[in-house]
């Protein structure tokens, strides 16, 4: 993999916006994928084809209806719109938010994937601000491109990946940019960056240690 490409290859766009109970900002990642929005929209989709490269998804995939994602998150389907977007809340340790994926054609051969992950500012964004959701989504997406490419499933060759130096590379430069939409969202540079540090650590720490819970 050219992981200065695929970092490249990604939109990042942060947006804050008020509520009534404080403010939620919506961490935006996009790519753009040469295959028809239908084939987009049905890897995206199909629970036959979702194990393939991301997670095995189980429940009624119907508006109204609740899925759940192995070892992952769950919630209800909020609304769905074929090929062009589906909105799901994303209910994972005690917490709620909300996940909105759109697909637009570029051309009949060319289609673009777009997913915002809407949460309420609170502890954990002040301290990792939006690297944390926006690095979590991009490694969860690393495997749609190859398997776009073959159709096979390469899940367990993404999950040997991820433990990889080359994955942690991906995750420092990826943080980087992070940091920078971040504070062209109108976040202070110097915190955006002291939180994209937390995060990149986090990350990429050995699994005995958790600088999350450091200073």
């Amino acid at each position: 993999m050219d992981i200065e490409h695929e970092v490249d290859e990604v939109g990042r766009s942060v947006s804050t916006r008020a509520t009534g109970s404080g403010q939620e900002s919506a961490v935006t990642i996009s790519r753009a994928y040469d295959v028809p929005v239908e084939d987009l929209w049905d890897a995206c989709t199909d629970p036959e084809r979702l194990p393939r490269w991301f997670l095995p998804v189980t429940g009624d995939l119907r508006v109204g209806g609740t899925y759940r994602l192995e070892d992952s998150a769950g919630g209800r389907v909020l609304a769905c719109e074929p090929p062009h977007s589906f909105s799901v809340t994303w209910e994972y340790d005690g917490e709620t938010s909300e996940v909105e994926v759109r697909f637009f054609a570029e051309s009949g051969s060319r289609s673009r994937f777009e997913l915002s992950h809407i949460a309420p500012h609170n502890e954990f964004w002040e301290r990792f601000g939006p690297g944390a959701t926006g690095i979590g989504w991009e490694l969860g997406l690393i495997g749609l491109l190859p398997h776009l490419v073959s159709g096979a499933n390469v899940a367990p060759e993404v999950t040997a990946w991820a433990r990889s130096e080359e994955a942690r590379r991906y995750m420092e430069l990826s943080g980087r940019r992070w940091a920078t939409a971040h504070a062209e969202s109108g976040a202070d540079p110097e915190k955006a960056d002291a939180a994209v540090d937390r995060t990149i650590a986090s990350y990429t720490a050995p699994p005995e240690e958790d600088p999350a819970d450091q200073d």
